[in-house]
């Protein structure tokens, strides 16, 4: 890493982790608890920007994807280039995506009195998860050439189930409540609420932003050594084979 980019790095870091802190000093001392769910809606700060990183993420790691599908026969480093984002943004999202889903199981235990409900938003964002999960566990087992391809692929099919996850609560009956964007009547963020659920949306992208560079520049280099000593190895072949003619 250049100066530069250590510099950059140092920078992100820093403002990074300022940004958690007040994102926690806010969501804690500085909002209200709500009339009907009381200190609890604080989970609130934590669960809403963990979906929003999946919903940033998840659909970076399907262009990544597609580009990688694109270039993998025309430009050998753009692709590689494009695989390891894709590896990077999709470990992001499957966190953010159990983040989510463990924030939410918190919020249940309290106001509705069980851990999870088998209802059509919850049961849908499992799946989300699974599949990301699976696509991870492919990466991990495979090897060769045709691995990045087919992760490609199963990435363009799992993220076909984030539409549904975000429409569950719409096209169903769930006892989840509506979508915060775009829920209709209700939907929406209270004003009180405004301040600390935007300051911890900023922190936690922020957040990914930085664990997802620190992985893809580790992903990338590592693809790199690969396909550097597969290249030594078929020239040594190479010439192994010419000095036996």
């Amino acid at each position: 890493m250049s100066r530069m980019g250590k510099a950059l790095f140092g920078l992100w870091s820093v403002m990074t982790f300022s940004l958690l802190g007040y994102g926690l000093f806010v969501a804690l001392g500085d909002s209200p608890p709500d009339a009907e769910q009381g200190n609890m809606i604080r989970a609130f700060y934590y669960h809403f920007p963990n979906w929003i990183g999946a919903g940033i993420f998840l659909p970076l790691n399907l262009l990544a994807s597609v580009a990688y599908l694109a270039l993998r026969k025309k430009n050998v480093l753009a692709a590689t280039k494009a695989d390891a984002l894709a590896l990077a943004t999709a470990e992001m999202g499957v966190l953010y995506c159990v983040l989510g889903m463990i924030t939410g199981s918190l919020w249940g235990r309290v106001e509705w009195g069980i851990w999870w409900a088998w209802d059509a938003r919850l049961t849908t964002t499992l799946m989300l998860a699974l599949i990301y999960i699976a696509y991870l566990m492919v990466r991990r087992i495979s090897s060769g050439s045709s691995r990045a391809t087919i992760c490609a692929v199963l990435a363009i099919f799992g993220f076909v189930d984030m539409p549904i996850v975000y429409m569950s609560t719409t096209w169903w009956r769930t006892q989840h409540p509506a979508p915060v964007f775009g829920g209709g009547d209700g939907s929406g963020i209270a004003p009180s609420m405004m301040r600390a659920t935007l300051w911890n949306v900023t922190a936690w992208v922020a957040w990914g932003v930085l664990v997802a560079g620190i992985r893809y520049r580790g992903e990338l280099q590592a693809q790199l050594r690969e396909q550097e000593d597969a290249l030594r190895v078929l020239e040594e072949a190479s010439i192994e084979e010419a000095s036996n003619v």
